[in-house]
């Protein structure tokens, strides 16, 4: 029972507003305090030698902004529909520097306000499956609908080539 107060006191921490995407007809959520804007699809720059899920970058009213396809991170199915949009984030990897960065989702769905009470733990699924970059599920109207701790979402490794890359 001594890990009931840690459980409790990290589903308050992550209690708050959240603006749920889909991908791939599951339900996601971000929250609302790391969403800088919402933008249609543009052109993507590609960048050489990165991972699979990075497209490249956009140029956002002068600025430089990698672009990171959800879809193809998380190992779902990735079709461009006229729903299809780019989620403008700030992440903050481990060496503390603010990045920007575009995450490609099928939809955007609507904010949502979760309680404590909504938000579950991240269950244990195994050693072999790496469930860091997941604050926990939420049960909002029926469904059930996974937080994303956007910081872990990107490897800090990868943030830190992308952010070399598109210097």
């Amino acid at each position: 029972m001594s890990n009931q107060p840690a459980t409790v006191t990290t589903a308050a921490r992550h209690a708050g507003k959240y603006l749920t995407v889909g991908l791939a007809h599951e339900a996601y959520g971000i929250a609302v305090l790391k969403v800088r804007e919402i933008i249609r699809m543009l052109k993507i720059t590609p960048v050489p030698q990165l991972p699979p899920y990075v497209k490249g970058v956009i140029n956002l009213r002068g600025r430089v902004i990698p672009i990171v396809d959800l879809r193809v991170k998380f190992g779902l199915e990735a079709e461009f529909t006229e729903r299809t949009c780019i989620v403008v984030v700030q992440v903050r990897p481990a060496s503390g520097q603010t990045v920007q960065m575009g995450l490609i989702v099928d939809c955007v769905e609507e904010v949502v306000t979760l309680t404590d009470a909504e938000i579950e733990p991240t269950p244990e699924f195994g050693c072999h499956i790496d469930t860091s970059y997941l604050l926990g599920l939420a049960k909002v109207k029926g469904q059930v609908k996974t937080l994303l701790d956007i910081d872990r979402v990107v490897a800090p490794e990868a943030v830190q080539q992308i952010t070399q890359a598109a210097g």
